[in-house]
């Protein structure tokens, strides 16, 4: 299995987890708003994680904790597309935009973007898919119930696990029949978007169903606050055993990749991980 995605692309055959560090230039996100705000911090920040084995760096413009409000076009683009440019002129490693709007995602690719992650798998704009298959880039397809305003006001489901997998599977169609490489395409169950506890802990649990989409799977629990209501840390920033407990357990479901705010800790816990899993197969030093 493969991601292809603008200019690069990641072979899964190696049985590598990639790294999507986090990069919010937002003043609210959830876990460190107001952090990297200015060029120059956001920039150290990326080029930071790219040395600490970051395999991508995702930039995000606009929050989308439980409760946040939208952000213009215009605003969200002055402060992504500086950061990008930047980025791309700094890094070696892929940039991918964090983004619902297809205009943000366009210019985002044209400033250096190789990946668009879309928390609501194209649904927030109608023109996204297009955009995405126009530009080459690869294309993180989420699932959320509701918008970031709403998604936690009681959410409620039958199944989630089926439910998220219908979902899912319903986007990559779309996705393809707007002209996108399939292979351009990776999922992401939502960890946290319109969710409660429970739910999150079946999707993590029960995340190999998803692999019947054939498509890498993309877990996004960093910081998250169902790890909070588990460890009684209400400060995000204090929740890094329990992201990197829920990691492992994603890997071990079928994740191919973690979106992480901690990039080296998690690194070395997914190498510790994956030499006590290769004990038996005689590959192991």
């Amino acid at each position: 299995m493969e991601l292809r995605f603008r200019g690069g692309s990641w072979d899964f055959s190696d049985g590598r987890v990639r790294l999507l560090g986090v990069l919010n230039v937002t003043p609210d996100s959830f876990s460190d708003g107001g952090r990297y705000e200015s060029l120059e911090r956001a920039l150290e920040r990326g080029i930071r994680m790219a040395e600490e084995g970051a395999d991508a760096i995702d930039v995000g413009g606009e929050s989308t904790r439980p409760g946040s409000d939208p952000v213009s076009v215009e605003e969200e683009l002055s402060r992504v597309v500086p950061v990008i440019e930047s980025l791309a002129k700094s890094v070696s490693v892929p940039i991918s935009i964090d983004t619902m709007k297809a205009e943000v995602a366009r210019r985002a690719v044209a400033a250096g973007a190789s990946i668009v992650n879309d928390v609501t798998a194209g649904t927030a704009d109608e023109a996204m898919n297009s955009v995405v298959a126009g530009s080459g880039a690869g294309y993180i397809l989420m699932h959320m119930r509701g918008t970031p305003k709403t998604m936690q006001r009681a959410p409620r489901y039958d199944d989630v696990v089926a439910e998220v997998g219908t979902y899912l599977a319903a986007r990559v169609q779309a996705a393809t029949q707007a002209g996108c490489d399939p292979r351009s395409l990776m999922v992401d169950p939502g960890i946290g978007f319109g969710k409660k506890l429970r739910d999150n802990l079946l999707l993590i649990n029960r995340l190999e169903t998803l692999t019947s989409l054939g498509r890498p799977i993309l877990v996004g629990a960093s910081r998250k606050s169902f790890i909070g209501a588990i460890t009684g840390q209400t400060n995000p920033e204090l929740r890094l055993e329990g992201t990197i407990a829920s990691g492992l357990f994603a890997v071990r479901r079928g994740a191919i990749a973690l979106r992480v705010h901690d990039v080296a800790p998690m690194k070395r816990a997914l190498q510790v991980w994956r030499e006590i899993d290769r004990a038996n197969d005689g590959t192991a030093p």
